[in-house]
């Protein structure tokens, strides 16, 4: 009794000795990304870090609410929510590993027995304890796995709010950017309505032609012809913004239906440099979470090489109703259980290869996914800065366009300039404010994109409100 006890003492000593597998070191300081980046070379940007609810630089009430309610009732969060909640919950599973496990069983055996007394009642009940030395450190490599598991969760819970504040964002801005189409076109609309009836009068005072009249009439019924388009892309924007904020596409923000300025910046963007990117961006996070999830079962695997041994124990009494609780009956019992493969290693060698595999192409995927991230990042600064640039230059053009109308109506109206010229300078109006809105909205999108790129938007995010 003296000795088991004293061997059982002696491995629990040894329990927490021993680790095998590789000690894993996040790859992230290493990776090549900590300068700034090409594309901010643009007066358009700065290197200065962005705020965490980036949004709050539009200084848009509105827009602050609807992201605010998207982050706490939209359906792909609470999804998300949940899958954090249940690996935290493997988590806890995983750590009860290292504690002791016990079982309490009882029973009764009714049989029939020869000879006087006949049928007997026996009972059994007892009591099991067992635990699991973890001598070369497979349940400690289990639960760093499964903590790194937790991790890459969260960040795949913050790559989702990442985008739904993105997405939110985009959606009002196309909401309100086809609301500037709307308006566009019907101020195109009103205008040539007036040179329609300018040709109508001119016909009746016996100076112009039908042939004018038909024109002025075809152009502007060509120019209505777009309101319809644009009023289905502002309801169908209003639509996916009500969704977004965990609504049904009928309950969509009324006040969001009258907005006519798409979101902008009228100062530079803060974008930051590449080594804040690696610490702002959740699905870097991510990858590195799993490729040291895929390290630490390296060393799961690699602890199936050795001895498995639990150390159990066990107390109970067999015996009738009368003499269940007495000495006779009682038996207890206490020693190690060893479990070993060896010689035939093949299986757990195989599963060390696996694991190995695995953790290759985790790293694989981290350096993927934070080129990956840069490319991206770059992209995005590169086509907001030159759809600037060409939003300035339409905003000259309009200017432009707008004078020379202005000058051939009046010339028309005094019988100097043919109504040929009229119908082509309203026309070039019209198609230069046309692409001005469109460029506008499309500068607005390339702005939701590069906040989306630069991976904000998780720091301060509220809770995700609870399924009811």
């Amino acid at each position: 009794m003296t000795k088991t006890l004293m061997a059982a003492a002696s491995l629990l000593a040894l329990a927490a000795c021993t680790t095998v597998g590789p000690d894993y070191q996040s790859p992230a300081p290493t990776a090549p990304a900590q300068s700034g980046f090409v594309g901010a070379a643009s007066p358009a940007f700065t290197g200065d870090e962005p705020p965490g609810r980036w949004w709050s630089l539009f200084d848009d009430p509105v827009l602050d609410r609807l992201i605010e309610q998207a982050l706490t009732a939209n359906t792909d969060l609470r999804v998300a929510s949940a899958n954090l909640a249940q690996a935290r919950a493997t988590l806890r599973e995983t750590r009860a590993g290292r504690l002791p496990s016990t079982s309490v069983a009882g029973g009764a055996t009714y049989a029939n027995q020869p000879g006087p007394g006949g049928a007997d009642l026996t009972f059994d009940a007892g009591l099991d304890v067992g635990y699991q030395l973890d001598l070369f450190g497979r349940i400690r490599r289990g639960i760093e796995a499964s903590r790194a598991d937790v991790g890459a969760v969260q960040a795949a819970f913050d790559v989702a709010r990442v985008s739904v504040a993105a997405e939110t964002a985009r959606a009002y801005a196309d909401a309100c950017s086809a609301g500037r189409q709307l308006a566009v076109a019907q101020e195109s609309v009103r205008i040539q309505e007036q040179t329609f009836d300018l040709t109508r009068r001119l016909v009746e005072g016996g100076r112009g032609t039908a042939l004018e009249t038909g024109q002025a009439g075809a152009q502007l019924e060509q120019t209505r012809a777009q309101i319809p388009t644009l009023e289905a892309q502002r309801q169908t924007a209003l639509y996916r913004l009500s969704v977004l904020t965990g609504r049904p596409p009928a309950e969509f923000p009324r006040e969001v239906a009258a907005c006519a300025t798409p979101p902008a910046l009228g100062r530079p963007i803060p974008v930051g440099s590449g080594a804040s990117l690696l610490a702002r961006r959740p699905d870097i996070r991510a990858a590195e979470r799993e490729l040291a999830a895929a390290t630490a079962r390296v060393g799961v695997a690699t602890a199936e090489l050795y001895p498995d041994i639990r150390l159990g124990g066990s107390i109970g009494s067999t015996g009738t109703a009368g003499n269940l609780l007495s000495s006779s009956g009682f038996r207890f019992g206490l020693g190690p259980l060893i479990s070993w493969t060896f010689p035939n290693t093949a299986v757990a060698r195989a599963r060390i290869a696996q694991a190995e595999a695995g953790a290759d192409a985790a790293l694989a995927r981290f350096d993927g996914t934070w080129l990956g991230a840069l490319e991206e990042t770059e992209s995005a600064l590169t086509r907001y800065a030159t759809e600037l640039d060409r939003v300035a230059i339409l905003r000259r053009a309009r200017a432009s366009s707008a004078e020379a109308a202005r000058v051939a109506r009046l010339r028309y109206r005094a019988g100097r300039e043919s109504f040929q010229i009229v119908l082509d300078a309203e026309r070039s109006l019209a198609q230069t404010e046309t692409a001005l809105a469109q460029a506008e909205a499309q500068l607005s999108d390339n702005l939701v994109t590069v906040f989306l790129a630069l991976g904000g938007g998780w720091e301060e995010a509220p809770a995700v409100a609870a399924a009811s």
